[in-house]
């Protein structure tokens, strides 16, 4: 079943109003027709509403509401990605793959040894890009938001946004075992909060690990293997949806 986002003025009462470039895909690319069912979130309230499809007017696809699902697909927790950024085309793996396991908002970080400089003009025009990228995730994925990519920080600046949240941790190649690691995300509670900061191609720098471990950033491990960047996020996300997705269904 294909999966639309509309905003929450666009549901009124028992219809459904989908638009944007929505109504050109359903109408000439899917051709759907009246009364194949569709599924909507609003990307605010995690909710799925089903709908069917009641008629196509020029600038909508007009639908009736059939039931609305409020057992979420979201994560338990709300994860922060932030992200060192990557070369090349990179970033845009990393935000589709992210979106797919879970993320809530993803923050892409210009960290000591990042190659990529993004001045204000290339920043506009690349977040708008990450985004339509995370809005067409969700989409596929199914998911209930559409997480959010934030304007670029520097890594102070991820460090001090990171304060808010209940758990904060780093990967980092000479943190404590595994055992370590599993102890703190069992720490993780359904309805937390959680940062994860992951470094570009080169890591991070010395200073910037010492920087986020004073500030209550908890180096963790991954393994024994070194990961790369792309790699490192996904990983985290895996743990972090089996470990909180396991305990919710045994509870």
């Amino acid at each position: 079943m294909y999966h639309f986002f509309v905003g929450p003025d666009q549901i009124q009462g028992k219809q459904v109003y989908i638009t944007g470039k929505d109504v050109n895909h359903i109408k000439n690319v899917l051709r759907m027709r009246i009364g194949e069912e569709v599924s909507v979130g609003n990307g605010i309230d995690g909710k799925e509403y089903r709908c069917a499809i009641d008629s196509f007017e020029e600038e909508s696809v007009v639908c009736k509401l059939l039931f609305v699902k409020e057992d979420g697909v979201e994560l338990p927790v709300k994860v922060t990605l932030f992200q060192g950024l990557p070369k090349a085309d990179k970033m845009e793996l990393i935000i589709q793959k992210a979106v797919e396991l879970g993320v809530y908002e993803i923050v892409p970080v210009a960290t000591k040894r990042c190659v990529v400089k993004l001045d204000a003009k290339k920043e506009a025009s690349k977040i708008a890009r990450w985004q339509a990228i995370a809005e067409a995730a969700a989409k596929q994925s199914k998911r209930a938001v559409v997480p959010q990519i934030r304007p670029v920080m520097t890594m102070n600046e991820a460090i001090q946004a990171a304060k808010q949240m209940e758990h904060r941790i780093i990967p980092y190649e000479l943190a404590e075992g595994m055992s370590k690691t599993k102890e703190i995300f069992q720490s993780f509670i359904p309805g937390n909060s959680v940062a994860v900061f992951i470094g570009p191609e080169g890591g991070f720098e010395e200073k910037e690990i010492e920087a986020a471990a004073a500030a209550g950033v908890e180096p963790v491990s991954l393994g024994k293997r070194i990961l790369r960047t792309e790699t490192a996020g996904f990983t985290v996300l895996a743990w972090i949806m089996y470990e909180l997705e396991v305990r919710c269904e045994e509870a």
